[in-house]
């Protein structure tokens, strides 16, 4: 059965933006959105009741939540320790599926790259010590893959400043620990030579948001794409939402 799964960062809540994010979510018509920056509750349930996703969870504060077409079983707020920012874990009741929804600490920097580092080995450690099978990691990691590069001239001036302190250039690695750990970057493995930025909408230049899948799953990933086409999506938020095909 074919499962699609919708990564979406709303910016600052998405307050004021309902309806252009509502617009966007009805057009990629998923079965589960996993949001971040979802941070008022109330947002949430404005674009559940405009979007007929009935099923949703969100907690003020917590950045990430989710609307969903089928039940859920279960989901949970986990925040490892090491890490600033709660994860969300989503356990579906019909499909063989439970969903990792991530939002790591932004800005680029050697040191923000470095808690996002210790983040995700905290995550890891958790997930590992649970033994999932067929799961899937998915969001707003602020971080660049190996091979990928960061124009810092395009970064606002105290962010390009905050680069020059880190020595010109960040050393990214938190992809990587995901890959070595087994993991496989879905969108990558479908569209190798795609640049698929995701950020921001109005200059995009760097790709931050992900679906991660263990190695051994990874076919069940059958499409992976970047949404850009709908007129709403620049007003709706700085990210491109990213829309994942599954087979469950």
């Amino acid at each position: 059965m074919s499962f699609k799964l919708l990564s979406y960062n709303v910016r600052y809540g998405g307050v004021g933006r309902e309806p252009q994010l509502a617009a966007v979510v009805r057009e990629a018509d998923p079965d589960l959105v996993v949001f971040q920056e979802a941070t008022d509750p109330r947002v949430v349930e404005r674009l559940s009741e405009e979007t007929g996703l009935k099923y949703r969870a969100a907690h003020g504060g917590n950045s990430v939540a989710y609307l969903s077409r089928v039940p859920v079983k279960r989901h949970e707020w986990h925040r490892p320790r090491g890490s600033r920012r709660h994860f969300m874990e989503i356990e579906l009741e019909g499909p063989d599926l439970v969903v990792f929804g991530i939002h790591l600490s932004a800005v680029h920097s050697f040191w923000t790259e470095r808690r996002r580092m210790r983040e995700l080995r905290s995550l890891l450690a958790w997930v590992e010590a649970r033994s999932h099978g067929f799961h899937v990691m998915v969001g707003d990691f602020n971080t660049l893959a190996p091979g990928e590069l960061l124009d810092a001239q395009k970064l606002p001036p105290r962010l390009r400043a905050l680069v020059w302190l880190s020595g010109g250039r960040v050393r990214y690695q938190t992809i990587q620990i995901l890959l070595a750990a087994g993991y496989t970057d879905a969108f990558r493995r479908l569209h190798p030579e795609d640049l698929g930025y995701t950020f921001p909408t109005w200059d995009p230049h760097v790709r931050l948001d992900y679906v991660f899948t263990p190695k051994q799953y990874d076919e069940r990933v059958t499409d992976c794409r970047v949404l850009t086409d709908n007129p709403k999506v620049r007003e709706a938020s700085d990210h491109f939402p990213l829309l994942a095909t599954l087979e469950t």
